[in-house]
């Protein structure tokens, strides 16, 4: 840090840095000027309802607006669709004139763009309705007022999420479908299946440094990267945070710089589900514990088994898993992850240092208890699964559900009937459920629901190339 962005630092006070409602103030845009240097442009950055970060781009001259007085935009980009499109969900888009609402920097979040061609930075923005209240069709609000009622009884959670991903060539195959990257050491395209390489690492090592020091440039705590099971299969963990909404923003932007850099690179990073029918899918595995009012764990009761909340917590959430399963698998590719004998949840079984479960208890020292939760894919919006995660902690606790016995050995054989392996069925369960309606709201639970029945009616609407293989 040079010698004016301190000075700047100890005379701003906190009043200066964050405006009144976590706000970031044009105080804080200074100081990272000053830090950083001056940009050419900065980015105002939104989250949509699939994850997709999107906004508006602002040149150097026009970026202290941002902080001064906010970005005008359509609420409408809180409930697009996976293409990018509204569908006039409940009314709202043509039907309503397409209004926009104010939106605010969030503070903190002002970082460089160590991947872009031009100077660049990013602030994300947050949406308020008319009142200054925050507007509860963002996905960011969803969690954090889901996060509040964990508050309410005295508790908060801390989280840490998985992403697995592949990285893909940028050229399709003879028959159009994707096909694994060509190692840049070897000049072959990557055909092993080495879980836990380090020789895979090797040849993408280029890769994957840049995308650590993106995260580090951006303030996003990821942890390095381990070779997964399928040829150009990757994962990156994040360190654990005990704020979920920042959790959940350092997963949305951990996504979205892995994709960035990996196009530096002339290699596609893809965190769809399920990628290759033959190959292993994408998951995003959350980790979370517990804390109350004083910082202990309330899963740790000194024992290897954990305490009785701890078993309420994993008893809610699987009472909640089939209502919360339109959320953890989020499009029509999501259900292909699903099957026997692959590592994924196919049922609500819990256990003790066993991946063939849906909640997994990891081993390690009492203190630091933590329930894996499993089933959520890596396509899906990361403040929409903290949020539904927390919702069936919450869920548990409060009506102290018993969870049954903990499985041993393979628990992932047989396929439970009642959770809904289909996108529609998994809608359908979702915006019939009180529990989710609950937590995430009427209105959220209507529009998310809508939003995507209307994307999977456009996807009927397509002929596939396998329809005319078998049929014309």
């Amino acid at each position: 840090m040079d010698l004016r962005a301190a000075e700047m630092q100890d005379i701003m006070s906190d009043r200066e840095r964050q405006g009144p409602k976590g706000w970031a103030t044009l105080g804080e845009f200074n100081a990272f000027l000053a830090e950083n240097g001056d940009i050419d442009y900065l980015d105002a950055v939104f989250v949509d309802m699939c994850g997709t970060v999107r906004g508006k781009r602002f040149p150097s001259e026009e970026a202290d607006k941002v902080f001064t007085s906010g970005v005008q935009m359509p609420q409408s980009i809180y409930f697009f669709d996976v293409t990018g499109v509204n569908e006039d969900v409940l009314g709202m888009g043509f039907s309503d004139g397409d209004p926009d609402k104010q939106s605010r920097p969030v503070a903190g979040s002002i970082v460089p763009v160590p991947w872009a061609s031009m100077k660049q930075a990013q602030v994300l923005m947050t949406m308020l309705d008319q009142d200054g209240a925050p507007h509860m069709l963002e996905p960011r609000n969803v969690l954090a007022n889901v996060a509040s009622k964990l508050s309410e009884i005295g508790l908060r959670a801390t989280v840490a999420c998985e992403f697995e991903f592949y990285l893909l060539d940028k050229e399709l195959d003879r028959k159009g479908r994707p096909q694994p990257p060509i190692n840049p050491a070897t000049g072959a395209r990557e055909t092993a299946h080495e879980v836990y390489g380090i020789t895979e690492l090797d040849g993408f090592m280029s890769l994957l440094k840049d995308i650590d020091e993106a995260a580090a440039e951006q303030g996003v705590p990821a942890s390095g990267a381990t070779a997964e099971f399928a040829p150009g299969q990757y994962e990156i963990n994040l360190k654990h945070e005990d704020d979920v909404v920042v959790a959940g923003d350092h997963a949305i932007m951990l996504r979205h710089l892995i994709g960035a850099v990996a196009r530096k690179h002339n290699f596609l990073a893809s965190f769809m589900a399920k990628p290759f029918v033959n190959q292993t899918g994408n998951g995003m595995h959350v980790h979370c514990s517990v804390m109350d009012e004083k910082g202990n764990n309330i899963f740790d009761d000194g024992t290897d088994e954990g305490s009785i909340r701890l078993r309420h917590a994993i008893g809610g959430l699987q009472a909640t898993l089939p209502e919360a399963m339109a959320i953890f698998a989020p499009n029509l590719n999501s259900y292909r992850r699903f099957g026997p004998n692959l590592f994924v949840p196919v049922n609500a079984s819990w256990g003790y240092n066993n991946r063939s479960v849906a909640f997994r208890v990891p081993n390690g020292s009492p203190d630091s208890r933590r329930i894996e939760h499993r089933v959520p894919g890596a396509d899906a919006n990361p403040y929409l699964v903290l949020a539904a995660i927390l919702a069936g902690i919450h869920y548990g606790i409060v009506n102290e559900i018993d969870p049954g016995d903990p499985a041993e050995g393979n628990a992932c054989e047989t396929m439970d009937e009642n959770l809904p392996f289909y996108l529609p069925s998994a809608l359908k369960r979702f915006r019939n459920s009180e529990i989710m309606r609950r937590y995430f709201t009427e209105l959220y639970v209507d529009v998310y629901a809508e939003t995507k029945i209307l994307e999977y009616e456009k996807f009927q609407q397509a002929i596939s190339p396998l329809e005319y293989d078998w049929y014309l």
